[in-house]
């Protein structure tokens, strides 16, 4: 049986890498105790900390950490009506933390995920770890059989061409998760019980050209190279659907990466995911996805941006047009996704005007 790791093992000092370039955004309707097992990895860095629900519940947070915290009514005043875009009383509310970071680097991840072990019993540095995917390149355009060639111990292959060999920069980096894996309602209803012990020594770049399943509960990215991408849509509250904020945010996301020349690793490190959601909660907010994914995915498999298209906003604006154009025939919802997209680049473009170096929004 898979456990994690104890304050104890992971309390080993680690040495802070990009501690000025990089925010923790963390989504919650608690009290985030949880950082207590991560506090030697976590507090020498900034938190973004985005309360979903009730404004005026109280959110504790441990001693000794350095962070902000936004609740709805400071999404609200910060964003005015642009506001309409951030999801309500849903993790996709995270996405605001984006908006108002002004770091290089963002690391998110969920209020039930803990440190990991790994095989030799070691606490995992889930931080440093996507530190060192973003920090190496990535190989989208050709295969290499072991796998990341950057990693210590590993190279190109034999046959895998030079002049492909210097790799993109990283954009992405996805990591996954040991005890409670991240299944959809129905699966999570056969397999009640199945828990992920399989730690898989591995890091992929995601071929050119193919889509993933992105889960945003332990995912790393570089925010100047694809940060306005990472909008998760449209979710929770008002809406018909939900839990698929993070895969829309990572379909745009690889189409984006693909026309632009930049990477998605996926792979290490792993993180311990404590608390399996209930299945009937979720199939209620999954089921019209679990339809519309078919014609979803089709699209942005089909989706093509136009040479034109050199920014991720540019890139963005266009998805929205083609989202608003071909979907809006499967659900009347597309059309307002559409709108939100066009929103979140305006509210993009204002907290982070070109050029300047601006402190995080104030936070009450």
């Amino acid at each position: 049986m898979v456990e994690p790791a104890t304050a104890t093992q992971a309390a080993a000092p680690a040495v802070p890498q990009l501690k000025d370039e990089l925010d923790i955004v963390i989504p919650t309707i608690r009290n985030l105790d949880f950082l207590e097992m991560w506090r030697p990895f976590f507090q020498p860095y900034h938190l973004i900390i985005v309360q979903d629900g009730d404004p005026s519940k109280t959110i504790k947070v441990p001693d000794g950490f350095d962070y902000q915290l936004y609740n709805r009514n400071d999404i609200n005043r910060i964003l005015g009506p642009k506001a309409s875009c951030i999801s309500f009383k849903d993790s996709a509310c995270r996405c605001f933390g984006y908006l108002v970071s002004k770091k290089k680097y963002i690391f998110t991840i969920d209020d039930d995920c803990f440190v990991a072990k790994d095989p030799s019993g070691k606490a995992i540095n889930a931080l440093e770890q996507h530190i060192k995917n973003l920090l190496s390149p990535s190989t989208p355009f050709f295969f290499n059989t072991l796998y990341d060639p950057y990693r210590e111990g590993a190279d190109f292959v034999r046959g895998y061409p030079f002049s492909l060999r210097e790799g993109v920069p990283t954009a992405v980096s996805h990591g996954l998760w040991l005890n409670i894996p991240d299944y959809d309602a129905p699966t999570q209803l056969v397999k009640p019980l199945e828990r992920n012990a399989r730690y898989v020594d591995a890091i992929l770049t995601i071929p050119k050209g193919t889509l993933f399943p992105m889960c945003g509960m332990n995912l790393a990215f570089d925010r100047e190279l694809i940060g306005p991408a990472m909008y998760f849509g449209l979710m929770g509250d008002g809406q018909p659907i939900g839990r698929y904020d993070d895969m829309w945010a990572g379909w745009c996301t690889k189409v984006i990466c693909d026309h632009l020349g930049l990477g998605v690793k996926t792979g290490l490190p792993y993180i311990y995911h404590s608390k399996a959601s209930n299945p009937f909660v979720n199939l209620r907010k999954e089921y019209k996805g679990i339809f519309w994914q078919e014609e979803i995915i089709p699209f942005f498999q089909q989706a093509v941006l136009p040479k034109d298209c050199t920014t991720v906003q540019k890139c963005y604006i266009e998805l929205a047009k083609q989202v608003k154009d071909k979907l809006s025939k499967v659900d009347p919802y597309f059309d307002k996704l559409a709108e939100a997209m066009v929103t979140w680049i305006d509210a993009w473009d204002e907290l982070n005007p070109t050029g300047a170096a601006l402190p995080n929004g104030k936070a009450n």
